[in-house]
């Protein structure tokens, strides 16, 4: 990491910092990737059960599934990685936006605010008939659970496969990637779009990108630096410098 003193003062020196996280992040909790889940689970391909369709044909089955995911997510706990993203926002505050790919709320539990969920969250239920959103963190769901409004089938406000993602957040972290003066990747494959796309809109808008993964992905050519190693190591020494850039 011979970049990192670079990286470190690049950041020190920014003025509005956009941060894109991906499931990397969230694996250093014990979270495995979503395509990392085993290959199966309880037979079935995972990706095969994030689907309108599947919901529409065994909505028991997927349920079944989410609710597993639910409870692995509840028992983890937010790593540095997390910890640093939050303290880094809480130093930056309103300079910073902090979008993610990731579900499993881990970026609030470890204290940011306003985060810019581009799929959704797997606590959030949200009802196939009226629309209305939910929260059920540390609830325990039936098999087949209801709208206490309308009555109608509730699914899980996650962004599935074949979906389009909620404009309003979509929008929302489209301009905070063209104003940044930084961006940080962290944690992500960059293959699924369009989230992978706000790599080259930073980019397009004259941003420094700066990613940090385990190893090189699609995007590393495209980027203007690459960290490679555990964000949960790296993102506590960009904070420290951050806090403290005369050091």
């Amino acid at each position: 990491m011979s970049d990192l003193p670079q990286v470190a003062e690049i950041l020190a020196k920014s003025r509005r910092v956009a941060v894109l996280t991906g499931a990397g992040v969230s694996a250093e909790s014990g979270i495995p990737t979503f395509r990392g889940l085993g290959g199966l689970w309880n037979g079935r391909d995972p990706m095969s059960l994030a689907t309108p369709e599947a919901f529409a044909s065994d909505p028991a089955t997927v349920w079944e599934f989410y609710r597993w995911r639910r409870d692995l997510v509840s028992q983890a706990e937010p790593n540095p990685g997390h910890r640093a993203l939050a303290e880094l926002a809480r130093h930056r505050s309103p300079n910073f936006t902090l979008i993610t790919q990731n579900v499993d709320r881990l970026h609030q539990r470890a204290g940011n605010r306003d985060v810019l969920e581009l799929h959704g969250n797997l606590f959030d239920v949200r009802c196939t008939q009226c629309s209305r959103t939910f929260d059920r963190t540390g609830v325990a769901l039936p098999p087949l659970p209801q709208c206490v409004d309308c009555g109608a089938l509730l699914r899980p406000a996650v962004v599935w496969f074949g979906e389009s993602l909620p404009q309003d957040v979509w929008g929302t972290a489209e301009l905070a990637v063209e104003q940044a003066d930084t961006m940080l990747v962290i944690g992500t494959s960059a293959v699924v779009y369009p989230a992978a796309g706000l790599v080259m809109t930073a980019a397009a808008a004259g941003c420094t990108v700066i990613e940090i993964n385990l190893e090189p992905t699609p995007m590393s050519h495209f980027v203007d630096f690459a960290l490679f190693g555990k964000a949960g190591e790296i993102l506590p020494r960009l904070l420290a410098a951050d806090m403290n850039p005369s050091e």
